[in-house]
């Protein structure tokens, strides 16, 4: 029987400070710059759940909702939501909040796929996850309606290359 983990086992917390080079001409940070947050933070949340290495299978959603600013600090929470054989749905919430006002706003929300590989490149097994908050369950209980949505766009993706 494959084992579990509670979700709270992978879960990832990082604060950064926005500085000016990390802005563009309105003065809030770059969204790539984000995305490479993200990334790295999913990377991290999906390491700690698999205990091993990972890779970045696929940024399945991004929703940029309010901007962050020079000064503003963000922070970045992620957990492994969900798990196939291989793969890991890593939830990514960023958070940015003004310094001087404390005023905290949801800047941007996530979903990566990551994959456990072993010491040769080639995927490894992972375990399960349980949630154990409200919300945990209903990250976990929504996966499944994502996962089909990723592999929708997966065939779409398959059948627009053969063309």
């Amino acid at each position: 029987m494959k084992t579990t983990l509670p979700m709270s086992y992978s879960k990832s917390i990082q604060t950064r400070l926005v500085l000016p080079p990390d802005t563009n001409h309105h003065q809030s940070i770059f969204g790539g710059k984000v995305l490479a947050y993200i990334d790295e933070i999913a990377a991290i949340a999906a390491m700690k759940h698999s205990q091993g290495e990972v890779v970045t299978a696929s940024f399945d959603s991004v929703d940029f909702v309010s901007p962050a600013y020079a000064g503003d600090m963000i922070e970045l929470e992620a957990v492994v939501s969900g798990t196939g054989r291989t793969s890991m749905e890593v939830y990514v919430r960023v958070v940015s909040r003004n310094v001087k006002t404390g005023a905290k706003k949801l800047t941007t929300e996530s979903f990566v796929t990551m994959v456990a590989i072993d010491g040769n490149g080639n995927p490894k097994e992972v375990p399960g996850v349980e949630p154990e908050t409200d919300f945990e369950r209903h990250l976990f209980e929504t996966g499944p309606i994502r996962q089909e949505h990723r592999k929708q766009k997966r065939v779409l993706s398959k059948n627009r290359l053969l063309k």
